[in-house]
């Protein structure tokens, strides 16, 4: 049987996405004159911070933006703004250090009106350990050690809406609930596309709990379950569905595909850096929202829009 003949995109709005490409190196982007640089006063006992959650927030997004150690950030932080002609000072790398185990970083995104569809995936993040060439060379070392990503994002804008750090040994249908509960309870989730490790009864019953639709492929060994609860049925209805007309048959008619957005998306985090640099939990937690919170802000400023040439 011959392979089908793949399809060929053509972008549509191929001068505003230029646009888009060019603005996300502009500084005005990083460096607005409107920004609260400097902490406000609380009127509280004690020391008042020096710089604001959004001059660090700045700082840890240049930092995995460049790829720059904290030291570097600071230069590089003062040389910008001294060329945008600020009479701002920068954070020093100790207090980058100390403020990023406890900032709350701010991902911007578009909330859906119309129903909210989502695509979940996870992939695996290395912060400590030897790189990949010494690995095959000399066989793995007990020192490497990872962390595991889960992100949730919107199949209409591409935002990343959803985001969970974990240890390597948490199970992907253990976070999903969590994703979950981080979109607003006001925001109607539609659908929700993952993967086959995600069909569980626990996964199955929070999108229920959500009123949304689970588009979860079946396991190759999966079994009918025997309770009566509405989210089983309808898996074991899909089950005989599969049998009956394949798994391929019903990737491309429930719209399974859409998934591969969410993979292309785990490629763009990646290509700020497949490594984690810090080493407190929390801290890693941060960095990879700073990650998040830059992928969404180059989305924001312009995606493309592709159609299939006939």
């Amino acid at each position: 049987m011959n392979k089908p003949t793949p399809k060929i995109y053509r972008t549509t709005n191929w001068s505003s996405y230029n646009r888009a490409l060019i603005n996300r190196g502009n500084l005005t982007i990083w460096f607005d004159t409107k920004t609260q640089w400097y902490a406000p006063p609380k009127g509280k006992h004690g020391r008042n911070q020096t710089y604001s959650d959004t001059a660090i927030q700045c700082c840890l997004m240049i930092k995995s933006l460049f790829r720059l150690s904290l030291r570097m950030v600071t230069g590089f932080v003062q040389s910008l703004i001294r060329l945008c002609g600020l009479n701002w000072t920068a954070p020093d790398y100790s207090t980058i250090c100390r403020r990023q185990k406890h900032i709350d970083i701010q991902i911007c995104y578009e909330k859906s009106c119309n129903g909210l569809h989502l695509l979940v995936d996870s992939t695996g993040l290395k912060f400590l350990g030897e790189g990949e060439w010494k690995r095959k060379k000399h066989q793995p070392e007990y020192r490497r050690q990872w962390r595991k990503l889960h992100i949730g994002i919107d199949a209409k804008t591409l935002q990343i809406r959803a985001v969970q750090l974990t240890t390597n040994n948490i199970s992907d249908s253990q976070v999903l609930g969590d994703l979950l509960d981080q979109i607003p309870l006001d925001e109607q989730i539609d659908s929700v596309y993952t993967d086959g490790a995600y069909d569980t009864k626990q996964c199955r019953q929070v999108i229920a709990d959500r009123q949304a639709y689970a588009v979860i492929p079946l396991r190759k060994n999966a079994k009918p379950w025997k309770d009566n609860k509405v989210h089983s049925r309808e898996r074991n209805e899909l089950l005989r569905t599969v049998k009956r007309f394949g798994r391929t048959l019903w990737k491309k008619w429930s719209g399974y595909h859409h998934r591969s957005l969410v993979e292309t998306k785990m490629h763009c985090i990646k290509l700020l850096g497949d490594k984690l640099s810090a080493r407190n939990f929390q801290s890693q937690v941060n960095e990879v929202h700073a990650r998040i919170a830059i992928l969404n802000k180059f989305t924001e400023l312009g995606r493309p829009h592709t159609q299939v040439v006939t």
